[in-house]
């Protein structure tokens, strides 16, 4: 109630009698009233300590997050165009929501790592379950991966890419 009460003082006070030190008062209750909408905006973060865990062909999780170098991740929506003659801007309606992931990572061929989890790719035809948790949000997708890729470069590195598509018709969903 006091903040309130200062407020209209200082609001008062400069629309009767617009001196330098009733402006001045003014500024400074509107600054204090902005700064928690600004601290709040402040909440941006890195992917670090992000989190990766894929199914193997069995069905069974595996965290790979150490052998992940680099993850890009969608979940794009399609859209129809409806767009009339009599407009003259596009109308269009939301349709099917969509996942796409595309994992790189380091080989790693130890038990229930990454090259454990997709070397059957080729041959199985299974969906996996992803697991990407980065900050307490959880996105989780159920993938048909199509492709696991190896690269040997010509420093000696040997590196792969996995590439998945949503596989069941549920549509991706933080949570």
């Amino acid at each position: 109630m006091k903040i309130l009460n200062l407020i209209l003082t200082a609001l008062v006070r400069a629309a009767l009698r617009p001196s330098r030190a009733n402006i001045r008062q003014l500024s400074l209750v509107a600054s204090l009233l902005f700064v928690p909408w600004q601290v709040a905006r402040a909440a941006k973060e890195s992917g670090i300590g992000m989190t990766v865990t894929v199914d193997n062909s069995a069905g069974s999780g595996q965290a790979i997050t150490n052998d992940v170098t680099s993850i890009s991740f969608s979940t794009p929506r399609g859209s129809q165009d409806i767009t009339g003659l009599d407009k003259s801007g596009m109308e269009r309606l939301l349709l099917l929501a969509d996942g796409k992931v595309t994992i790189n990572g380091v080989f790693n061929d130890a038990s229930n790592l990454s090259h454990d989890v997709f070397k059957s790719v080729p041959t199985t035809s299974v969906s996996r379950t992803v697991v990407i948790v980065v900050s307490g949000q959880t996105l989780t997708m159920e993938m048909n991966f199509t492709d696991y890729s190896m690269n040997r470069g010509a420093d000696g590195s040997l590196t792969w890419t996995a590439t998945g598509e949503l596989a069941n018709g549920t549509a991706p969903t933080w949570s």
